[in-house]
């Protein structure tokens, strides 16, 4: 079984920045997609960025310029800093990692816990 663990979130400063980091682990033969959602309260999920396993990213027009996303595949981990925070970037943000296990059987679509985001004065 494949556990994702993220940390970084917490409460900013408008302004200011912060860095998310998600860890894969567990028997995993490889990763693709990697990539951050966020859900703020009474909205939908939504993607806010996407890295390809050969880094080809692609971002939400709300973060552009602000954001910026990044893979380590050697310690299958996925980072997304975030600067220039906003109030409206408030949210729960979840990790969302594609990968197929050492079975090899399958395409798993596996998501973080989440971690809280807070942008306020």
């Amino acid at each position: 079984q494949v556990q994702l663990d993220e940390s970084g979130g917490g409460l900013v400063q408008p302004g200011g920045s912060l860095r998310l980091s998600c860890a894969a682990s567990g028997r995993i033969f490889s990763i693709s997609t990697m990539a951050w959602y966020r859900q703020a309260p009474g909205k939908e999920r939504e993607l806010v960025a996407d890295i390809s396993s050969s880094s080809r990213t692609n971002y939400a027009d709300s973060v552009k310029g602000r954001f910026t996303i990044s893979r380590d595949n050697a310690k299958n981990t996925v980072y997304l800093q975030m600067n220039s925070l906003k109030p409206e970037d408030t949210a729960v943000y979840y990790c969302n990692v594609k990968y197929v296990p050492a079975s090899r059987t399958s395409v798993v679509n596996a998501w973080g816990q989440g971690t809280q985001v807070t942008v306020s004065s």
